[in-house]
């Protein structure tokens, strides 16, 4: 898809994407070498769909992430190094080390963390989206999931209720063609998940999911309808997801020839040569990306694992709600004011 794009929002586009990938790289490295205890999940090849939309949110707005869209949690302000503390499972990351998956959130960036069953999220998007509506503000939620998330009933609910209240969000589908093992074809017997959602009376539409400036449009689009007040739109965008389902999987379900086809169609080597062909970027400025990359993510490294662990003595702090004066030696983010 050729669109014109300005040098600053094609720098910004690469650097993010360029960033979540080599920052997903080394967290797996990290997993690799028994640093990280549980399960780690990227987004590889699915870089285009966070970047590319998140990028148009603005500070108020309130962004839903799933476990592939680490992109958005860096364009929204979260430190790398404090997302690596969290893997590490140090007292530095946004759980206080309590956590050392992909569940993660900052009320202070607008991130809403993301539930192991990912249709269940979407509901919780709802409602922020329905607070905005409410106090009349001109916010918007992005709600982000994959295929899977459709074949549940919460999220039909939740189209269903998004679409009645013509709710400022927009619905953002990760369709990686896999949920976990399980293949689209295997999911539903209509083509796309845009044919599951069309009857609930908002727009849906197909986008290359490889595509960061098609992604890009068609969230501007979706946003700018969403703060005119006319409801929500359903993005399905089509992508593949390089890995298996988390590093422990070795995706032997998947056709080999599937990974082939869908390296071809890499987003980032698709759009740094979009960039190099129509002069927007030069070959030297995107080698100065990727050195700015490599060395923001050793840093970030770096850091994390000097962090501490935490304290056992705080484990039960922040987990129950404590009605009295006594303050928690935690200070927990608050959400900044609109």
């Amino acid at each position: 898809m050729m669109q014109t794009v300005s040098g600053e929002l094609g720098s910004r586009l690469l650097y993010y994407m360029k960033f979540m990938r080599e920052l997903e790289h080394r967290i797996e490295k990290l997993y690799r070498q028994g640093k990280i205890v549980g399960g780690v999940f990227f987004g590889r090849g699915q870089e285009a769909i966070s970047a590319g939309s998140a990028i148009l949110t603005e500070p108020g707005d309130v962004v839903c992430p799933s476990h592939r869209d680490l992109a958005a949690f860096l364009i929204r302000g979260m430190e790398p190094w404090v997302i690596v503390a969290h893997y590490l499972g140090r007292r530095d990351g946004p759980t206080r080390g309590r956590d050392g998956n992909t569940h993660m959130g900052s009320l202070k960036h607008h991130i809403i963390s993301y539930i192991s069953s990912m249709a269940a999220i979407v509901p919780v998007a709802n409602g922020v989206a329905f607070s905005f509506q409410y106090r009349k503000q001109s916010n918007v939620v992005l709600c982000y999931f994959g295929d899977g998330a459709t074949s549940r009933g919460e999220w039909h609910e939740a189209m269903n209720f998004g679409a009645v209240f013509k709710l400022p969000i927009v619905y953002i589908c990760n369709n990686n063609q896999y949920a976990y093992s399980t293949p689209v074809s295997r999911q539903m017997a209509v083509a796309h998940i845009t044919d599951r959602a069309s009857g609930y009376g908002f727009p849906c539409h197909r986008v290359d999911g490889n595509d960061v400036l098609a992604v890009h449009e068609a969230t501007k689009e979706a946003m700018a309808r969403a703060r005119r007040g006319e409801g929500p739109t359903l993005l399905e965008c089509e992508t593949f997801r390089m890995s298996g389902h988390s590093a422990h999987d070795g995706a032997e379900y998947v056709p080999k020839e599937l990974f082939e086809q869908w390296a071809r169609k890499c987003p980032i080597a698709r759009f740094e040569k979009v960039l190099l062909e129509a002069s927007v970027l030069s070959r030297a400025e995107i080698e100065q990306i990727d050195q700015r990359v490599e060395a923001e993510v050793e840093e970030a490294v770096r850091r994390a694992e000097l962090s501490p662990y935490p304290d056992p003595a705080e484990l039960l702090l922040n987990v129950f709600a404590d009605t009295s004066e006594k303050q928690s030696p935690i200070a927990l983010p608050k959400a900044e004011g609109n």
